[in-house]
């Protein structure tokens, strides 16, 4: 047993999560995402009672996987089929916590939004980056933006503080769903689609007659992208990227094209002067730095 667990902690490392120190076989175990918080509980995995075989995923990342372990001999028809099973249900197991727990987030985001009153625009955050309030309410100080799926019905929340930190609700359902900026969600005639509400922002004060969404981050670009391509068709659909110019592979940039491929989408990315310093990154950044406020 003790050979199989290390086997399956390493088979879990090597997508880049990094398991519980104990894992007890029969039991979901939950444990932070990929590149999360300690707090974070989207990892899960579940190794199986006989121990020769298990389960692991991702909730925030969509990374989902099963495990055998190595062995000197062949698996049986019968251990295959067994073990095609314990699959199976390993996976209704984790897809039903995952359920529960973003139906439970949902009403906590329900709650807090609700009782949240509207942004004033000389919140700190707001006057640092120029723009307006636009979706943003206030929360124990902090900017409190609604995230939501392409039936309006609110996920989860974003919370941003005076300083800039970030935080998502915690549990709450993430992957293809957005934070609505600015514009008609009826028949929008073009869609902008970026990573942060910030960069949003500033791009829905620049077009206001484009319905603009903000997909939290560059992972969610392509999720959301293929939403937007299926609820408006006709739409002419924009990606938005950030350029990630100090990052090794530049995600940002690289996972906007991905997107825009994908979706059919129209691609567009800062276009830097040549004396623009090197850390700007999205269209907030260009924004802020030409109106001389730094970035």
């Amino acid at each position: 047993m003790n050979d199989s667990l290390y086997q399956f902690h390493e088979a879990i490392r090597a997508t880049g999560l990094e398991p519980p120190d104990t894992i007890e076989p029969g039991k979901l175990h939950r444990f932070p995402g990929y590149g999360k918080r300690p707090s974070n509980r989207a990892g899960w995995c579940l190794l199986f009672n006989d121990g020769l075989g298990g389960c692991f995923g991702d909730w925030s990342s969509g990374i989902e996987e099963t495990w055998q372990a190595k062995r000197n001999r062949h698996y049986s028809r019968a251990e295959r089929d067994a073990f095609a099973r314990r699959v199976i249900e390993a996976r209704k197991q984790a897809e039903a916590e995952r359920r529960a727990r973003q139906a439970s987030a949902a009403k906590r985001a329900a709650a807090i939004w609700k009782a949240a009153t509207p942004a004033p625009a000389n919140h700190p955050y707001l006057v640092r980056k120029r723009i307006h309030p636009h979706c943003a309410r206030i929360h124990k100080g902090a900017l409190t933006l609604p995230v939501v799926d392409f039936t309006g019905k609110l996920s989860s929340l974003q919370f941003i503080a005076a300083y800039g930190g970030k935080l998502l609700l915690t549990g709450g359902r993430k992957r293809g769903c957005f934070i609505p900026v600015a514009g008609d969600m009826a028949a929008p005639a073009r869609v902008i689609i970026c990573e942060g509400w910030t960069t949003g922002c500033t791009l829905a004060e620049d077009e206001s007659a484009a319905l603009v969404l903000a997909a939290i981050d560059a992972g969610n670009l392509e999720p959301v992208a293929l939403g937007a391509r299926r609820r408006w068709h006709s739409a002419e659909l924009v990606i938005a990227g950030d350029d990630d110019r100090l990052t090794a592979g530049n995600p940002g940039a690289t996972k906007a094209k991905a997107a825009a491929i994908a979706s059919g989408a129209l691609l567009a990315l800062p276009q830097w002067p040549e004396d623009a310093p090197k850390h700007l990154t999205d269209f907030n950044d260009l924004a802020v730095w030409l109106a001389g406020g730094g970035a």
